[in-house]
């Protein structure tokens, strides 16, 4: 037996503001999005204010008297929401980092290894050859006969693959 579910007057009230509501943000939202956009200039805090708009929008479409078109009153929500947000920006005072403040260590060993591979991955092939066999602990002797160069020249470009690699950690600050 099927039977009719009876709303009460509330819950006619809600599922028509909910029917409305969803209209509205599907038709308004990416013009409120853009006129956001035009106040911040960044996406995220774009995306936000839309939200913070639309939040109001639902919590006032019921008092929504039709005074104006209902566009006209969405985007005066937006516009004062989004010169709200600037008068907050405006009021906290910014100040610019240092810019030889000491990066603190907050990289896991594993992301600085990743680091470290990826800055040899930069490298020529024989560097990244003498360099991966120099990480492995093999003696140079042995690095030379396996890539054909003098224990020498080995030595030297170790040294500079390593003064190589030190100006990428810098470059990244990564590097003490």
């Amino acid at each position: 037996m099927a039977y009719a579910r009876i709303l009460t007057h509330k819950q006619r009230k809600f599922t028509a503001k909910m029917h409305d509501f969803d209209s509205l943000y599907k038709t308004y939202s990416p013009q409120i999005f853009r006129v956001c956009m035009g106040y911040v200039n960044d996406h995220d805090r774009a995306k936000d204010l839309v939200q913070e708009t639309f939040i109001a929008v639902w919590r006032n479409l019921a008092g929504f008297r039709n005074e104006s078109k209902v566009s006209t009153w969405i985007y005066r929500i937006a516009t004062n929401h989004c010169l709200r947000a600037l008068e907050k920006e405006k009021r906290i005072t910014k100040v610019d980092m240092p810019e030889n403040l000491a990066a603190i260590d907050d990289e896991s060993p594993e992301e600085k290894l990743a680091f470290l591979y990826s800055a040899i991955a930069g490298l020529p092939e024989m560097e990244r050859i003498i360099i991966s066999l120099e990480l492995e602990g093999l003696p140079q002797i042995q690095i030379a006969e396996i890539t054909g160069l003098t224990a020498v020249n080995v030595r030297v470009r170790i040294h500079r693959i390593k003064e190589k690699l030190a100006v990428k950690f810098k470059e990244h600050g990564r590097f003490d």
